[in-house]
């Protein structure tokens, strides 16, 4: 008998490895990951290339209509990568510029508005798994399965930084800090859909987790909601 697919939705703050750990449950499951992140980066990246002044809403109102979002398999890595207007910009997104300036973007109302849009209509048929800020409160209220992902700060930091210094040696662990520590600022205050635990989410604390270990117990919640 085919299993049920279930949408499973994975929250939490910058640097927590979402996106790995939905990446590999979605590798497991046979699911589609949706990278909701790389979305709201992609729209920032949009919004600098073309000097949109994101506190004019009307200027962010035209914008968006100019905006095409797609995510592409790439059979070199195993994984999509993120598309805008037809160009993949996979690498241009991680950068520290678009890092320093997405979660403003992303607070903006008719931003959210336009990329849940987006996510929602991905997740219709279900077989996803999601992560960002908002997937399990906002975009997926009813997901099947909800895991809010944390980790110590400290943790987060030394994660961020080495990420970032392999592609940019002269990034400074202070730098990372201070940008981590305003975007979980933002994320936590805007006005539209701000970063909360979802009343039932389950808490995944991997500070001291071994990728393997993460996946594996995250693994046997997602099976638990499949087979239930």
């Amino acid at each position: 008998m085919k299993k049920k697919a279930i949408i499973i939705t994975l929250d939490g703050y910058s640097s927590c490895g979402k996106s790995t750990l939905a990446r590999q449950l979605a590798n497991k499951l046979n699911y589609v990951f949706i990278d909701s992140g790389a979305m709201y980066r992609a729209i920032t990246l949009y919004f600098l290339r073309n000097h949109i002044n994101w506190e004019d809403l009307d200027a962010v109102k035209n914008a968006l209509t100019e905006i095409s979002l797609s995510f592409q398999y790439n059979e070199h890595t195993g994984i999509s990568d993120m598309y805008l207007n037809d160009e993949n910009v996979e690498a241009l997104i991680r950068d520290m510029l678009v890092s320093e300036h997405v979660s403003a973007v992303s607070a903006l109302k008719d931003v959210r508005e336009f990329a849940v849009a987006q996510q929602q209509e991905m997740g219709r048929k279900k077989g996803i798994v999601m992560d960002g800020r908002d997937i399990g409160t906002a975009v997926f209220p009813r997901a099947e399965l909800k895991i809010f992902v944390t980790a110590d700060p400290a943790v987060r930091v030394e994660r961020r930084f080495k990420e970032l210094y392999a592609k940019n040696p002269n990034i400074t662990i202070e730098e990372v800090r201070n940008n981590l520590e305003m975007r979980d600022y933002i994320d936590s205050n805007r006005e539209f859909s701000p970063l909360r635990k979802a009343d039932d989410a389950i808490i995944l604390d991997n500070s001291n987790l071994t990728r393997e270990e993460q996946l594996r117990i995250a693994l046997d919640w997602a099976h638990e909601k499949i087979n239930a």
